[in-house]
This record gives structure tokens, sequence and C-alpha cells, in this order.
């Protein structure tokens, strides 16, 4: 099976590049993916999958059913959205809109589902049991997953597989990684509420601005000294907000920004502790406060069966020398973990680093990859479908 898969996808290969630049040179924001979502629709439907659009808003569900006793469903979820970056790459496919562009790779990410879909639907009758395709939008504001879900797009699901791309893995190289792979991300909004006074006379009003300032240096003291150094947490604070001119001291001030940690225990007891600190600095000198914590996503944890399959069937395709265990987990965010809370599953990287070149990160307007990955992630894909149907 293997080989016959690798045959498939060598034969496709011209197709899937025409097909990621199409996506490439048409990008489309969050929640606003019609055009990539019919593109995608019609390339299922061509493939003789049941196809569902307008799945969590824009997304697009495309059913596969083996032919086999297996009653398991085993899904496959990417993604479809684009970031507002202004594309640098000079490329003859770049983004054909001003400020949008798949710097994510998520161009590459739907292209993968569609060869998979491809080649599986090549070899429906050798399947035993049934995939499900999810073409998510809006990943890159956290609430394409959500959305899908609340749409029964993981209804009956047994298991789920997801891909990501990432520039400083080699091109055609898989990477694994078991348990954390990503942080859970949170919002963050504190409001503190003092009182209003001339800028030289401090001691009659209450400094919101400066009340602000100890929590802010507070709360980044407060990680070293009383959160365990093993369970990491990154606070930033990437708004603040308040005063009305250089002279009068501020009776209010908002700060937001992101809290990122990777522990189950320790993102379930944040918002407490940061609360708590907040109220013993207001309280100390006179202000009120609001806080407003919001859970984004948690942690993408994979689970192992599901990793040990995918390294498996990576190992089996190419080689031990093309996949690599992920020692560290990224302090980035995935909305794919919503879907782990309805059905264990596994998330890995798919290298797109180009050799000798600028390996620019993801999210950065000159980011590029190396479409020779595009067979690898769907090869792999594909047989880890097999060997799943087979365990």
């Amino acid at each position: 099976m293997l080989n016959q898969i690798k045959t498939l996808a060598e034969t496709l290969a011209p197709r899937l590049i025409e097909i990621r630049r199409h996506i490439h040179a048409h990008p489309e924001l969050s929640g606003q993916e019609y055009q990539t979502a019919a593109y995608i629709a019609g390339v299922l439907s061509s493939c003789g999958l049941h196809v569902e659009e307008a799945v969590g808003k824009t997304g697009v569900v495309g059913e596969l059913e083996g032919q086999g006793q297996d009653d398991r469903r085993l899904a496959i979820r990417t993604d479809m959205d684009a970031l507002p970056i202004d594309e640098c790459t000079n490329l003859d496919f770049a983004s054909r809109k001003p400020g949008v562009m798949h710097a994510c790779g998520h161009d590459i990410h739907s292209t993968l589902g569609l060869g998979t879909a491809m080649i599986l639907s090549q070899l429906q009758e050798y399947l035993p049991g049934n995939v499900r395709f999810l073409f998510q939008p809006a990943e890159e504001i956290a609430q394409g997953a959500g959305w899908m879900v609340r749409d029964g797009a993981m209804r009956d699901v047994s298991n789920i597989l997801g891909v990501h791309v990432f520039p400083s893995i080699p091109a055609q190289s898989i990477g694994i990684r078991y348990g954390a792979l990503t942080a859970a991300a949170d919002d963050l909004e504190i409001f503190i509420y003092g009182e209003s006074g001339h800028g030289a006379r401090p001691h009659e009003a209450t400094d919101a601005i400066w009340i602000a300032a100890q929590i802010i240096t507070t709360l980044q003291q407060a990680i070293s000294r009383t959160q365990n150094p093993l369970r990491p947490i990154v606070l930033t604070f990437g708004q603040i907000n308040g005063g009305r001119a250089p002279n009068v001291i501020a009776d209010q001030v908002r700060l937001a920004g992101t809290v990122r940690s990777l522990h189950p225990e320790t993102h379930e007891n944040l918002p407490q502790w940061i609360e708590g600190i907040v109220a013993s600095i207001c309280g100390a000198y006179g202000a009120k406060y609001e806080v407003n914590y919001q859970r984004v996503v948690p942690s993408v944890q994979n689970d192992g069966l599901m990793t040990q399959l995918v390294e498996e069937a990576a190992k089996e395709a190419w080689g031990s020398d093309r996949v690599q265990r992920i020692l560290e987990p990224s302090l980035g965010a995935e909305d794919f973990s919503l879907y782990l809370e309805h059905a264990p599953g596994s998330m890995f990287r798919l290298g797109v680093g180009m050799p000798g070149k600028t390996n620019y990160p993801l999210h950065h307007p000159a980011f590029e990859a190396d479409e020779g990955a595009i067979v690898t992630g769907v090869v792999t894909l594909a047989y880890a479908a097999f060997k799943y149907f087979a365990s």
C-alpha cells in the first residue's frame, strides 16, 4: 500500500503544486474564506467525496466512506485562512490581495488535505473505515475549530490527525512531539480605576498609571518567584491605554495582553492567581479594578498512540533519518486542541525549510516554503490513515 500511495503522490505532485499556488495567490482572512472554501469543495466533489459546505461559517467537510467493516471514523484537519500581512516574497504566485498573505502555510495545509483526499479516494476500495476531511476557517483568530465543533464536525469521529508546516525543520522531514505540542493561550484585560487629580499634587489623587505599573511589574516578578519554573508561563501585555493630559493624574487605565502556559493545572489556576495579585495591589493603594480573563484555546496535548502511529508511518515511508523528535513544545497556540477535547489525536510538524536560503519564520512577510514537502506530507497522512485502520 505504501508504494501505491507514493506512486499516486508523485503522479499528483504537479497538480498539488498548482493547487497550492492558486490558494497562495488568492488568500482570504479569517472568517472570509468563501472563495477558498468553494475551490476546495469543488476539488473534493471531483474526487467523489460527499461534501458539506458552510460548516463552522466558511468551513468545508468532505466524507470518504470506507469499503470495509471498520466503523471508526478518522478525521484529518487542515486550515484555510491567511494573515493581514503584505507579502514581500517576489514569488510568481505571490498574493494578489494587498495586505493579505498566506504567511503561516495554510495554503500548503489545505493542499495536503486535498492531496490526501485524492489519494485515499483512488484507494477507496482498500480503505477499511471512514475518513472525514475538515477544512477549517479562522485558525489565526483561534475561533474556527470551535465553530466547526459546534456545527457537528466532530460527531462520530474516533480519532483525529493534524499537521503544521515548520520552516526550522528541513523540507521533506517530519517532526514528532509526544505530549504538549503548543501552549494554552488566554486573553487578559485589566481595568484599574483610580481618582483623577492635579499632576503636581499626587497625594490628593489615586494614580491609575502608577498602580498599573506596579501590577505589570509584580505579575512578571511573581511568575519567577511563586510559579513552578518547570511549568512555564508567559504573560505579555501588548496594550496600555490611559490618561487624559500630561499634567493630569490618570483615573483609569486598561491593560490588555496574552497569557501562555503548558501545564493543564497551571492553566486552570491562572485566573485566580492573577486576580489575587491585582486585588492586593489595588487594595493597598485605594483603587478599584476589573479583571476579564478569557480562555481562548487549551494546550495541544498529543495522544501517545496517535503520535506513535504518525511516527511509525513516517519512518516506514521516509526512513528514520527524516523523522525527528521535537524536544521542546511551542508557546504558540493552535485551536486544533479544541478537537482533542472530543477525540484523541495528534498534530505533527512538516518541514518546509529550504537549504542554502534564509528560512524566515511563520508570520513573516518573506516566509517561503519548499514545495517538495507537499508530497512528504500527503504520503505521511495517507499512509497513517491506512495504518490506523490496520491497528
